[in-house]
């Protein structure tokens, strides 16, 4: 059973590089232009959640989570670099703020539940400023990424050792947060070419 969960991770790591690479490509070539924020926001969360689920014992179905975490940070930097979407409004900063407030949260709880709670929370709202983006701009978001992290997470949840609200809510509320995102693109692609 153990080298199940090792494949479905190492798929899932496989996914992570392989969303990314024409993700990062496309914002170097500025055809996808992140909201820097947004991307800022899902680095740290993604991170911290890749520690609270090492700490309730999802072993290595939490390594793909910590991979994406790191190169969701990258993404961030080279939005900022690329002089993507720079907006940050008063909600973005609260976003922040409120993942940052998850580690206290753990630190006096002592319980990895209520960071992930939290900053599942943090993340979805995350996707706000990319929402609003992806409606008036729908062609500056790359599908084809946002698909592949959708299966990925579904994967993730495959290659947990220890199943639980921990180590399932994450992966399980980021894929469906993906799927969302992609319906919203396709709805307002179709409107903009005037197929509705």
């Amino acid at each position: 059973m153990m080298m199940y969960k090792e494949l479905y991770s190492a798929i899932a790591i496989a996914l992570t590089f392989i969303a990314f690479f024409p993700y990062i490509r496309s914002i170097l070539k500025e055809e996808t232009k992140p909201h820097v924020f947004s991307w800022v926001i899902w680095g740290s969360t993604t991170f911290i959640v890749f520690l609270a689920q090492l700490k309730d014992g999802g072993g290595v179905g939490a390594w793909p989570i910590g991979v994406s975490g790191l190169i969701t940070i990258y993404v961030a930097f080279l939005a900022y670099l690329k002089n993507s979407d720079k907006t940050i409004t008063l909600i973005d900063w609260c976003f922040f703020l409120s993942a940052m407030a998850s580690l206290p949260t753990w630190y006096f709880t002592s319980d990895p539940l209520w960071a992930v709670v939290i900053l599942t929370a943090v993340d979805l709202l995350g996707f706000g400023p990319t929402i609003r983006k992806a409606y008036f701009h729908p062609y500056e978001e790359n599908l084809t990424f946002f698909s592949i992290f959708m299966a990925r997470n579904l994967i993730v949840i495959m290659a947990l050792e220890y199943y639980s609200l921990t180590t399932v809510l994450f992966p399980a509320v980021i894929a469906g947060a993906c799927f969302a995102l992609i319906v919203i693109v396709m709805f307002r692609r179709r409107i903009l070419s005037g197929m509705v």
